[in-house]
């Protein structure tokens, strides 16, 4: 099974409305999606969106509730997790993001709140080994990304793999974990390659 941190920003930069929508369900592949507690899969994940994207998604339907400029989902996208809604002044900017919160956890909107603000308002943009693997999974096409099943060892089974290129001998699959350093430098956009790697998430 994949093991998974919380809470994760998952892709750098604003996200458009179609990458927003191809992000909301990252882990749709997964081997075991319908079998048992799901929440920690997509609960803590966030990353910024667009104006647009954000009114589109305030428009689409009524939400759950609004609190100001912020709103939740009706529609759960497991168990007692559903899409929030944030519009957050930063650094005198209002700028735009989409969470999944547990709303069992009568907390977890305003820990994502301030876990969103300590992460955007660092003077330096980086991006932490963490971040850089997350953007990575988030912008693979299914083509190229997948779970390890039973072919591999026990201990391996669940967890996320990325094809990689292997010059000569052609493409092979890694655990994205695994990812070394060329590798990772390899996969993100040439914007985000040299980014400083200093400040954790």
């Amino acid at each position: 099974m994949t093991s998974i941190s919380l809470p994760r920003k998952v892709f750098q930069g604003a996200a458009k409305r179609a990458d927003m929508f191809r992000m909301f369900d990252r882990h749709a592949k997964r081997p075991d999606r319908f079998g048992g507690d799901q929440t920690a899969v997509y609960a803590g994940e966030w990353f910024e969106i667009d104006e647009s994207s954000y009114s589109y998604m305030l428009d689409i339907l009524p939400p759950l509730w609004m609190r100001g400029p912020t709103f939740a989902m009706r529609e759960f996208m497991i168990g007692s997790v559903t899409s929030v809604f944030y519009a957050i002044r930063i650094d005198g900017a209002v700028r735009y993001f989409h969470t999944y919160c547990d709303l069992s956890d009568p907390n977890s909107i305003e820990a994502m709140r301030t876990t969103i603000v300590d992460r955007e308002i660092r003077p330096v943009q980086a991006m932490s080994r963490e971040e850089r693997l997350e953007h990575i999974w988030s912008t693979t096409t299914d083509d190229y990304r997948g779970y390890t099943g039973d072919r591999w060892p026990k201990s391996m089974q669940g967890h996320r793999t990325v094809m990689l290129y292997g010059g000569k001998e052609g493409t092979f699959l890694k655990l994205l974990d695994t990812l070394s350093d060329d590798e990772i430098a390899a996969k993100l956009p040439v914007n985000l390659r040299h980014l400083p790697a200093s400040l954790a998430a």
